[in-house]
């Protein structure tokens, strides 16, 4: 969306009701706006209130937090400062992830706190048990007490819908579905559940709630976000920060955790939705818009915020923040000037890795912003060699390395660490505090929104005999999604969750087993049914791996076997009831047509039986079908961004759509013409507009990752675990920018070989990419050095390529160090790449030792213009 679209964003949001427009009062010196300040919200059912408008903030807010120190606690927190020397303050500083550090570590180290990130478990056991969490937590707990100042360690865990790194945990719907139902009681009930969960196996911190407002569903973390609408995530902010934190005022209790402001500011907000991206919002918009989540949690007390990996950069505004862990405007003089906070803050996933100039270990920029608490997973013995050194020679200074102790002690001291005993003999310590079934499936209920109800198909009898089809009916791996024992949610089967219930299992509890066939192919006649359930949608994604890029938003292109299977089954004498899984809204007109009624279930979590609690009658006393869409529903496949306010807005149904279960809405047929190839452009005569990612932390559709050798010159494909090997050359998973996001490929000298992506069965007219000066562009860490002639190319179905010589590109470059490289597309067709039918965008080739870790390889428009871009000549030969 270009500038001038979001500044007409945000002014016909003012203008529509979302936010009502008020002149801001003038300082009494006459210096500009007087600040406002915003406390607790207004209340409806004992909870923070939805407000039908949010009043337009000139400038930041001073946001009065509901916890409070008192002078003896600030008193001891300088004290405890005052005996610290610096290796133990820069320790106290530093997290490591538990699978890089031992209890002797944390010991020896003055070690603050650790954490795990998504498919990290004690003894790297997805099955670990309570008492496996509990061991390592009261290990880890025992080394800190057993320093000469014995300040406990905290332990962090991205416990984001419920505590999902958990083998046997409920495991509650994904924000998304919360935002649908529209209660923020229930989500203050589901953090305080969560925190319950937390302190089963023996952590302190919980890394949510996620605070994003989606701009665009491209996203692909979407489904963290609880609305696109401000007024949703601020009064959800509110809630779930005061159940994760026990409604604390001084000190959290033994029901709580800490909790997580996140990912601050504005990661819902990027250009084409894409992670880690840029948003180049207005101060305005990143005030009224992306900052409400904020006012929220901050005011119920939140005590930690993370940053995000997002830059926010506008030149044509003048804003240059770039990379916010780096950003000292917005961490030191927004966060904790303007805002108040007074709490600690904590980096992302090596996310000081990301500022220029800087690296995973190494990042004085960072700290100096105001950055608390670094997450540096692995390399955290290195970070505190250079966090030293760089205090010693003055480039961070003493004060801001006291700020920082002082903020994260006094998070320590408020959330009750220092009294309490070791994790295990804490409250609520072990199996039982798990389970929260009930308040799951009540959830899952409240956030099932009815689209299509045409004959009121919808609620079926308690009597009906149907047919069951799909690939989500049975999959607790669909129905729970990403951040779910593992990162990514995949690799996970029905057994590793041994107290959920499938959505199938759910209609078999209602309808009772004999009424139920299930066929997830639908190759069974629906004829003598009373309904057939399509239990279809999304598979799961987290961070990166979810964005769609260029692709559009059409279901029928992500997921053609869906589509398929209601082929079989529409029109075929039973009305079609689907249930659609899904971590976004998606242009489904294909899948409405074919549907009588049709359910957005989002991602349901472990308790399925809450999804055919709203199918069928009579066998409860729910009111069914209450939830409302939270987000924008898109009438057309290249219809993204879509938010109310926005210039030609039309959607397929608006926020706060949902038909009640007894309500008439019929749906018509729907038009289903689409683009066949992506949104962007980039084809034909046309100008491409937007990066064409190739492989982002993933392959991206239609590209797959292969290597070939003598051994299988038609391609091994490398896959999703990221692993392939031939003689000649082998690729396992690495970490060039955030956490296996790269390939790590290496040649062993025995015979040439080469790595590749590929669109196999078909071609994509790139011509567009020339005619906006191009570039192929990719990060690159080399590990080794090339020992021969090694080459870059583009196919256009082999023997039709074009090639350069990239040797001396990768000997120049560092051993060990992230590196960006820009090659024109230009080269390449110089050289033999017909651009209009390009099948293999990216391949290396050597016949010698290499070994280097490759990521973010896409085709960018203007690249190829950049300063940085290689030219031709220098890739001739």
């Amino acid at each position: 969306m270009s500038r001038r679209h979001l500044s007409t964003a945000l002014v016909a949001l003012l203008t529509a009701g979302l936010f009502t427009a008020a002149a801001a009062p003038a300082s009494a010196h006459g210096g500009g706006p007087k600040q406002p300040v915003i406390g607790e919200p207004r209340t409806e059912h004992g909870c923070a209130r939805i407000e039908k408008s949010l009043p337009t903030l000139a400038t930041w807010p001073k946001v009065t937090s509901q916890v409070k120190s008192t002078p003896a606690d600030e008193r001891k927190v300088r004290e405890l400062v005052s005996k610290m020397t610096l290796a133990e303050k820069i320790g106290q500083m530093t997290q490591p992830e538990i699978v890089s550090i031992t209890p002797d570590e944390v010991r020896q180290h003055n070690i603050g706190s650790v954490l795990n990130g998504g498919g990290s478990w004690p003894n790297r056991d997805k099955h670990a048990s309570t008492g496996d969490w509990l061991a390592l937590a009261d290990s880890f707990w025992q080394a800190s007490v057993s320093t000469r100042l014995k300040v406990p360690v905290l332990w962090g865990i991205d416990a984001v819908h419920g505590n999902n790194n958990v083998y046997g945990a409920t495991v509650f719907p994904h924000n998304i579905g919360l935002g649908a139902a529209q209660d923020p009681c229930l989500v203050r009930d589901i953090g305080a559940a969560t925190a319950e969960q937390i302190r089963a196996t023996g952590q302190d911190w919980a890394f949510a709630p996620t605070l994003a407002v989606p701009r665009d569903d491209r996203w692909g973390r979407t489904y963290e976000g609880f609305s696109e609408d401000p007024r949703i995530v601020r009064a959800y902010g509110y809630e779930a920060t005061k159940g994760l934190q026990d409604d604390a005022k001084r000190r959290i209790g033994a029901d709580g955790v800490i909790a997580t402001a996140k990912h601050y500011i504005g990661d819902g907000g990027t250009t084409g939705g894409k992670d880690q991206g840029v948003n180049p919002s207005s101060e305005a918009e990143m005030i009224n818009l992306h900052g409400q989540g904020y006012y929220g949690a901050l005011a119920a007390g939140a005590q930690s915020v993370m940053v995000s990996f997002n830059s926010w950069t506008n030149a044509d505004l003048g804003i240059d923040e770039g990379k916010l862990h780096g950003s000292k405007r917005a961490l030191d003089d927004i966060l904790k000037n303007k805002m108040g906070f007074d709490g600690l803050v904590v980096t992302d996933w090596n996310g000081i890795g990301q500022v220029p100039g800087c690296t995973n270990s190494s990042c004085p920029q960072a700290i100096n912003a105001g950055v608390d608490v670094v997450m540096v997973p692995a390399d955290w013995k290195a970070f505190i060699a250079n966090t030293t050194a760089q205090v010693e020679s003055g480039e961070i200074p003493q004060a801001r390395i006291d700020d920082a102790v002082t903020r994260i002690l006094r998070v320590k001291l408020r959330s009750g660490l220092f009294d309490a005993p070791k994790p295990s003999q804490r409250e609520h310590a072990g199996d039982k505090a798990l389970q929260h079934k009930n308040l799951a499936r009540e959830a899952v209920r409240k956030s099932q929104v009815l689209l299509k109800n045409n004959g009121n198909v919808l609620p079926l009898s308690p009597r009906a005999k149907v047919l069951v089809v799909g690939k989500s009916a049975d999959s607790m791996q669909n129905q729970t999604g990403g951040w779910t024992l593992t990162w990514q949610g995949t690799s996970n089967t029905n057994a590793d969750f041994p107290n959920g219930t499938t959505i199938l299992g759910g209609l078999k509890q209602a309808l009772g087993e004999k009424n139920v066939v299930f066929s997830e192919t639908g190759d069974v006649d629906p004829k003598g049914f009373d309904a057939v359930i399509a239990v279809i949608g999304e598979t799961p994604y987290a961070e990166g791996n979810g964005d769609l890029g260029r692709r559009s938003l059409e279901a029928a292109k992500l997921y053609p076997n869906d589509l398929a299977v209601l082929d079989k089954v529409s029109g075929k004498g039973a009305p079609v009831v689907t249930v659609y899984v899904s971590g976004r809204p998606l242009h489904v007109n294909k899948e409405l047509n074919r549907s009588d009624a049709f359910v957005a279930a989002w991602l349901p979590g472990t308790e399925g039986g809450g999804v055919a609690d709203q199918l069928v009658r009579g066998w409860h006393t729910f009111p069914g079908f209450t939830g409302t869409l939270s987000y924008s529903w898109p009438k057309g496949a290249c219809q993204t961004p879509l938010n109310p306010g926005q210039e030609g807005y039309d959607p397929l149904f608006k926020p706060g759509y949902g038909l009640r279960t007894w309500e008439r809405g019929k749906v018509g047929r729907l038009d289903e013409t689409s683009p066949e190839t992506g949104c962007s452009g980039g084809g034909g005569g046309g100008n491409a507009t937007e990066d064409l990612d190739v492989f982002v932390r993933q392959d991206v559709a239609p590209y797959k990752s292969f290597i070939g050798s003598a051994e299988n010159w038609g391609g091994t494909e490398i896959g999703p675990d990221a692993t392939a090997a031939h003689a000649e050359i082998s690729v396992v998973p690495s970490d060039v920018n955030v956490q296996a996001d790269a390939l790590r490929a290496k040649w062993t000298g025995v015979g040439p070989a080469q790595v590749y992506l590929q669109q196999q069965g078909g071609v994509s007219d790139l011509r567009g990419y020339r005619n906006t000066n191009g570039a192929l562009v990719f990060d690159v860490i080399v590990h080794q050095k090339p020992a021969a002639r090694t080459v870059l190319s583009a196919h256009c179905t082999y023997p039709c390529l074009g090639e350069v010589n990239a040797t001396g590109v990768f000997t120049s470059l560092t051993v060990g160090e992230k590196a960006t490289v820009k090659v024109p597309v230009t080269c390449f067709e110089a050289t033999g790449l017909d651009l209009e039918g390009v099948n293999t965008p990216f391949l290396v080739y050597t016949d010698g030792q290499f070994e280097a870790s490759f990521a973010n390889v896409r085709w960018v428009p203007q690249a190829g213009a950049d300063p940085d871009a290689k030219t031709c000549a220098e890739l001739s030969g």
